[in-house]
């Protein structure tokens, strides 16, 4: 990724790392395709330990990184993976779930995991988390009736830290979100200051005498956004007669 503008990123969808990375793996087809995503026993590995590890396109993102598994050797006898490390522990959260393509064929299955700090099954859960993609043997097909047969030689894992943003290009500054607990507090005080007015005060009176300088511009600014946030007719031009008015 050395050389390209910021905002550049590996970032496929679900469909092409299973029908053209892994279904590719699966056939041997592409002996270039370990340069984008290597293979590794992501399993004897703690999660943080895998960003250095991946591929050329990842390398410095610090949310997502991707890998082929190899199936573990008590797989091919029958049994069921470990998924321990030496720090912790991955464990699959929900149901295994089918993977669709754009033209609605079933081509896959994910499972999803979290991983754990500490001995199962009382251990610290984390923010690292896991998609982990097997692909099924045969033709795609619609129907999802049928249990698929999946292909075990490889899997496709997706390790990414939950962020807590339902995008990562939209996340916002701790100032911001502390501006807006201001704002929020502000508007709050001054609904309980104008329950607490007395009847015979009217409120928005012409004749009301404001405070000079600067707090009059905040103090009719402050009534005018009250205004404008509950009435639903209010139009855009009357914005630049606001400040218009404040310009005076």
């Amino acid at each position: 990724m050395e050389g390209l503008p910021p905002g550049y990123r590996f970032y496929p969808t679900e469909e092409e790392l299973i029908t053209f990375y892994l279904y590719n793996k699966l056939e041997g087809k592409r002996e270039d395709l370990e340069h984008v995503i290597p293979v590794v026993d992501i399993y004897k590995l703690d999660p943080w330990q895998l960003p250095k590890l991946a591929g050329a396109l990842c390398l410095g993102d610090p949310e997502q990184w991707f890998f082929f598994i190899p199936r573990q050797e008590r797989e091919s006898r029958g049994g069921r993976p470990t998924r321990t490390t030496s720090s912790g522990y991955w464990k699959a959260t929900g149901s295994p779930g089918y993977v669709y393509s754009s033209n609605y064929q079933v081509i896959g299955v994910k499972k999803t995991m979290v991983f754990y700090r500490g001995k199962a099954p009382s251990g610290c859960k984390t923010k690292w988390k896991m998609n982990e993609y097997r692909a099924i043997h045969g033709e795609a097909t619609s129907s999802n009736s049928a249990t698929p047969v999946l292909r075990n030689e490889f899997s496709l894992c997706r390790v990414y830290v939950k962020s807590g943003c339902l995008r990562s290009f939209d996340r916002r500054p701790l100032e911001g979100t502390t501006s807006n607990n201001q704002m929020q507090q502000s508007h709050a005080d001054r609904e309980t200051t104008s329950h607490q007015t007395p009847p015979n005060v009217e409120k928005n009176s012409s004749h009301e005498i404001l405070p000079s300088g600067d707090h009059a511009h905040t103090s009719i600014l402050g009534e005018a956004i009250n205004w404008m946030m509950f009435d639903g007719s209010t139009h855009l031009w009357e914005w630049d007669q606001l400040f218009l008015d404040l310009g005076k």
